[in-house]
């Protein structure tokens, strides 16, 4: 077979179109790396956003379960309907307030966690998306 020299353009344009792969190629393991990294990130958030939720919860149900035994222990001394009455009143008007100042801990956290857990993925996504149509 005779030997036949490439011609200059097509070679240039060979080496060009390998560099371009070539370079397309980092930007896509970049990216893949860098959303590996944000995907362990995240489940790091997760845990510690769980752990701390589940914290709260804890916290709430023992707080809950000592006013409901105070109430009952103090329902069991009442003199009186009357008193009873008005032990029962301040109880259910102390729970609820509890209740909602532990909702509003349990929304906080979960707000928190949620905004921790959504601005890194789309601060990698919009890195990817420039990068890619820079390419």
């Amino acid at each position: 077979m005779p030997k036949t020299e490439m011609p200059a353009a097509v070679r240039e344009m060979t080496e060009k179109g390998l560099n371009q792969s070539r370079e397309a190629y980092e930007k896509f393991k970049s990216a893949a790396e860098e959303a590996t990294d944000m995907i362990e990130d995240s489940f790091e958030t997760t845990r510690q956003g769980v752990l701390e939720l589940n914290t709260c919860a804890l916290h709430a149900a023992k707080a809950n379960t000592d006013a409901t035994y105070d109430f009952m222990k103090s329902l069991v001394g009442a003199k009186s309907l009357s008193e009873a009455i008005e032990l029962q009143t301040s109880f259910a008007r102390t729970q609820f307030d509890a209740m909602s100042k532990q909702a509003k801990e349990m929304q906080e956290i979960s707000s928190k966690y949620a905004t921790d857990l959504s601005s890194p993925m789309k601060d990698v996504f919009d890195k990817a998306v420039k990068g890619f149509k820079a390419a």
